[in-house]
């Protein structure tokens, strides 16, 4: 059974950072695009970043260029978003995808983590 778990969500204020965890079990993701997305109440799912399974390729949405970092770690199966110079826009659950092929398309991923809550205060 593949799994996807998010951790390292939480409380900061306008301009703290944080960085989210992604560890991936149930399968081997070392040869797996890996990326971030996030939906905000009321407004559709955006994308945040993606990192192709070698790590020699990523890209990011517009709203966070300049301010988060993806990385991975393929011998723990694990991927992270350092965030950093926070927003309260920022303020939605951050999910993390996981697909063998898709890259610029991940928002149609094979795997999708739970979910984690990325609250910013102003």
């Amino acid at each position: 059974q593949v799994k996807l778990v998010e951790s390292g969500g939480g409380l900061v204020q306008a301009g703290g950072s944080l960085r989210l965890s992604c560890a991936a079990s149930g399968g081997t993701f070392s040869a797996h695009n890996m990326g971030w997305f996030r939906q905000a109440p009321g407004k559709e799912r955006e994308f945040v970043a993606a990192i192709k399974w070698s790590g020699g390729s990523t890209n990011y949405g517009d709203s966070v260029k300049g301010r988060f970092t993806i990385s991975r770690d393929s011998a723990k199966n694990t991927v992270f978003l350092q965030m950093n110079s926070l927003k309260p826009e920022d303020t939605a659950v951050y999910y993390c995808a996981a697909d063998r092929t898709r890259y610029n398309t991940l928002s149609k991923a094979d795997y999708w983590g739970q979910g984690i809550q990325v609250t910013v205060s102003s």
